[in-house]
């Protein structure tokens, strides 16, 4: 007698179970391996995003109008800074605005024409004045002039469990 050539029923469901644990286990690499990559990108954006709001806000402070008579003066206060500056406007020159820089619903705002969000999540934020370069120069917290700017503007942002520090100099000071 002759036997037949096969699979037996439960050969057949271990070789099923099998690749389906395969299929499962590479579904889980791949799924991981796009998670990762939407973290990283969302990471990059948000990085990018601080960036650029700190190199406008550096570029705010470093082109100052102040001293003319349209200018307006520099007006810091611990809480808020006001003052006018030279903005790259969508048309590609430079055009003076009044820019005011103040916490608004959690969030640092550079204020003109638009608003601009500069950093998120923002408990306070305090703003210290450098009245003159050198070792021993003091920082003040209001500078309040029509004719001159401080030196340089420390800002220190407070989050839920952190505080940024950043440090802009001041370009033209009237």
């Amino acid at each position: 007698m002759s036997r037949a050539r096969g699979f037996t029923l439960i050969e057949v469901m271990i070789a099923l179970g099998l690749s389906a644990l395969v299929v499962i286990l590479a579904h889980r690499i791949f799924a991981g391996v796009v998670d990762g990559t939407q973290r990283l990108q969302a990471a990059r954006t948000a990085l990018d995003r601080e960036a650029n709001a700190r190199r406008s806000l550096s570029e705010m402070l470093g082109s100052l109008d102040i001293g003319t008579e349209s200018a307006g003066g520099f007006a810091g206060r611990p809480d808020r800074v006001e003052f006018t500056t030279w903005q790259r406007v969508p048309s590609g020159w430079l055009e003076r605005r009044r820019v005011v820089l103040e916490v608004e619903g959690g969030v640092l705002v550079a204020r003109s024409d638009v608003s601009i969000g500069i950093e998120d999540s923002v408990r306070a934020v305090e703003f210290d004045y450098l009245l003159e370069p050198g070792v021993n120069a003091a920082w003040v917290r209001e500078w309040i002039s029509p004719v001159s700017g401080p030196v340089a503007v420390r800002v220190r942002i407070q989050r839920a469990a952190t505080v940024d520090t950043l440090l802009f100099i001041v370009g033209s000071r009237g």
